[in-house]
């Protein structure tokens, strides 16, 4: 199989296997290789071709702010124009490369060893980006095919009469046929990232089945003789001693923590770096869940604090009698009574409820002995305080739902239940129960105002949570289980507020079409009447009715079409036949082009009747002016085209510095960005997703967390807002709220033992 060259090419003649100076045999085997290369390849690459169009379409339809999708159309264009070369390209190629089989590889000679420094450049970002990618995809595709790629090898040194081939110097290995297609992509003239995109579905669609060829390949030779018994055995390696290397590396991950601690604060990033790196916020609720770095703060050291704590706390308590302290309760009778108190636990809306009421519900519910007071072991009772303290950060970032609170209240004794059979549970960043906590916790944080009632979220979160209260005695595992069904509901909900969203996105766009239809309209009937004398009445009829005929066009047809150049002639003989002193004839059957225009547009047929006699008859019509009054009158009370897609905005006062600087911001965000909106002077706000604006028209969308269209509004005012604090931007947090908590609560209590000073010497 042969593939076609571009004539226009001013290269020399390329070399092809059928004149290419090789043995008669060995030429024969390559033709037969290629053939099977590239009767495998072609329609991969294809489908290859076909898939990415439709990713780039896809990006386009999903970007985040005009200019993306622009650049992505862009790219989509370029491809679509040049893409019927590159699968000739890749072939032409792939052929040349078989023909060079018996050239000597090149030696690495002794100078290129040694460092030219008159030859040091700075690499570009983009060259590193590409090769690494390029490098990864074949690297991943020879260890997947290493075996097959082996003894490929020993058999193309046999055709080569040269030693075995390495997976480097193959002519058909990953290394080359990845470098083949990036060379010729360069026609292509697209972006970098466009390019490694375009990479990335070679890897997925034309390597994917890399190593089933490799073997279709070798069974090929080997029916042809060429090594027929080859076979590859591994060494087994003997177990011995660690290597040097490894142990040197295993030392240096012993040293590595060590170097982190020493490093210190100042080894992070700047203020303004840091500044630099927050990000809108863009997720739906449930989809955003990023867990924090593991803490070293373990157990004992928690106890610690917590004595220093609770030393200084009784210092300042007013002493008074109390009860004698009896036997501390075990930890197991400790969760005896957290499984019965499974029926008391609240269910009515209430405020968030501290964990030291739980804590003394318990006591009373255990029998100590006569004349002393039931107490808990020293362990549980830390347990019990940290978790107190973890409700007390949370409850700080709550908005005060009540539906929220009581489900947090009923997550008290499951977690106290598994924290008391794990006491590291608070330093697993990834255990099911901090999970299902910060869902919940976030919920009633982030998304769901105080006045506001969402029963699609609340739902879910209920069920979970009562999951777990009824069989969080069967083990830990009942969190797991919880957690899963209630994320994938809340993908779920994300995944409907997306299709919400975007409907009411596209409908925004078809109100920026048809507006930017109406400004075209407008401007082709100002161009044609521009210094012509025409009749009032016909300007008016010209202004409202044939507008909508040409806004009509556009919409249907484009700016392009042959329909569209016919009205804009329409038009022109309008204006002529209407301007003062025209005498030449109207052209035949322009008044049964006009109304049937207008009936397109929804006009009555005695109506578009009317008004073609209005603009084709010109200055001769002798119409009385009653006539023209009662058309005149109907027109008025008629909506027009697109009238309902926005009122007229008022004319503001020019923006002041603060002020243009947010508008400048707001145009540089991404589609999906939330704002929070304060509603009144006690400071609460409620949240809002900023789904897509127009840089043409300065409208923008909002939605709510259920992707429900909440209002337009323009830029303009949204800057405004902007500067008076009225609107912010949601930055995207670093970490899961059930984190920032506990943080916080480790750094109140190393307030009180973590950065306690030294006692003075001799005190």
């Amino acid at each position: 199989m042969s593939a076609t060259f571009d004539p226009l090419d001013a290269s020399p003649p390329r070399a092809t296997l059928a004149t290419a100076a090789l043995p008669r045999r060995v030429r024969r085997l390559l033709e037969q290789l290629y053939a099977l290369i590239s009767d495998e390849t072609a329609p991969q690459l294809e489908r290859m071709l076909a898939e990415f169009e439709q990713q780039l379409f896809r990006q386009a339809d999903q970007a985040r702010n005009p200019s993306l999708q622009s650049g992505y159309l862009e790219t989509l264009r370029l491809v679509r124009l040049r893409r019927a070369d590159l699968i000739p390209r890749y072939l032409v190629a792939l052929e040349t490369a078989l023909t060079r089989l018996r050239e000597p590889a090149t030696p690495r000679s002794q100078a290129s060893i040694q460092p030219n420094f008159s030859d040091l450049r700075l690499v570009d970002d983009s060259e590193i980006d590409e090769n690494t990618v390029l490098r990864s995809i074949a690297s991943r595709h020879e260890s997947r095919a290493g075996l097959g790629l082996l003894l490929l090898g020993q058999r193309f040194g046999v055709l080569a009469g040269a030693p075995a081939f390495d997976a480097e110097r193959l002519p058909v290995g990953p290394h080359r046929l990845i470098r083949i297609f990036a060379d010729v992509c360069l026609p292509l003239q697209i972006g970098q990232d466009s390019r490694l995109d375009l990479f990335r579905v070679f890897d997925q669609q034309v390597m994917l089945g890399y190593a089933q060829m490799v073997e279709a390949m070798n069974a090929l030779l080997a029916r042809e003789n060429v090594l027929p018994s080859l076979s590859f055995v591994p060494l087994r390696a003997r177990p011995n001693a660690t290597p040097q290397s490894e142990a040197a590396a295993a030392d240096a991950a012993r040293r590595e923590p060590v170097q982190e601690k020493n490093r210190g604060p100042q080894a992070g990033a700047s203020p303004s770096a840091r500044a630099s790196d927050e990000r809108p916020h863009t997720a739906w609720p449930g989809q955003q869940a990023v867990a924090r770095a593991p803490d070293a703060t373990d157990f004992a050291t928690l106890q610690q604090w917590l004595g220093e704590r609770r030393e200084l706390v009784d210092k300042l308590r007013p002493r008074g009698g109390m009860a004698v302290p009896g036997a501390a309760m075990d930890t197991a009778e400790v969760l005896s009574v957290l499984n019965r108190l499974k029926d008391e636990l609240p269910r009515g809306p209430q405020p968030l409820r501290k964990i030291a009421e739980l804590r003394q519900s318990l006591l009373e519910r255990s029998e100590p002995p006569p004349g002393t007071v039931a107490t808990l072991s020293r362990d549980d009772g830390d347990v019990f305080d940290l978790l107190d303290m973890l409700y007390d950060e949370i409850e700080q970032r709550l908005r005060g739902d009540a539906t929220i609170s009581t489900l947090l209240n009923r997550l008290q004794a499951p977690l106290l239940h598994a924290a008391l059979q794990d006491r590291s549970l608070l330093e697993q960043t990834e255990h099911p129960a901090l999970q299902l906590l910060n869902t919940v916790a976030e919920a009633g944080a982030r998304w769901t105002p105080s006045e506001d009632v969402d029963p699609q979220l609340h739902e879910p979160l209920r069920q979970a949570v009562d999951h777990v209260v009824e069989h969080y005695d069967a083990g830990a595992e009942v969190f797991d289980t919880a957690n899963l069904r209630l994320q994938e509901q809340l993908q779920n909900l994300a995944r409907k507020a997306e299709v919400s969203e975007r409907r009411h996105v596209e409908a925004a766009r078809g109100k920026e079409k048809l507006e930017m239809a109406k400004r075209l309209a407008s401007e082709a009937i100002e161009q044609h009447t521009t210094e012509q004398r025409l009749p009032r009445f016909v300007q008016a009829l010209l202004n409202q009715a044939w507008a909508d005929v040409l806004t009509l066009t556009l919409l249907r047809h484009g700016e392009e079409s042959e329909a569209w150049q016919r009205q804009l002639e329409t038009t022109r003989q309008i204006v002529s036949a209407n301007r003062a002193g025209a005498d030449a004839p109207m052209p035949c059957g322009l008044d049964a082009d006009i109304e049937h225009a207008l009936t397109q547009v929804g006009y009555h047929s005695d109506d578009a009747r009317a008004i073609s006699r209005q603009l084709t008859v010109g200055p001769a019509l002798e119409d009385d002016a009653a006539s023209r009054t009662e058309l005149a009158m109907k027109l008025r009370s008629r909506s027009r085209l697109g009238e309902d897609a926005g009122p007229a905005r008022s004319t503001l006062p020019a923006r002041n510095d603060d002020e243009q600087h947010c508008w400048e911001q707001i145009r540089n965000l991404p589609f999906g960005t939330w704002f929070e909106f304060v509603q009144n002077q006690q400071g609460d706000a409620v949240r809002r997703r900023l789904s897509w604006f127009s840089p043409i028209t300065d409208n923008a969308l909002f939605v709510n967390q259920r992707g429900q269209r909440v209002g337009e509004q323009s830029l303009d005012s949204l800057a405004r807002m902007m500067a008076r604090g009225q609107a912010r931007v949601v930055v995207e947090e670093r970490s899961r709220l059930v984190d920032r908590a506990w943080h916080a609560t480790l750094d109140v209590l190393r307030g009180f033992g973590g950065k306690r000073p030294a006692d003075p010497a001799g005190a």
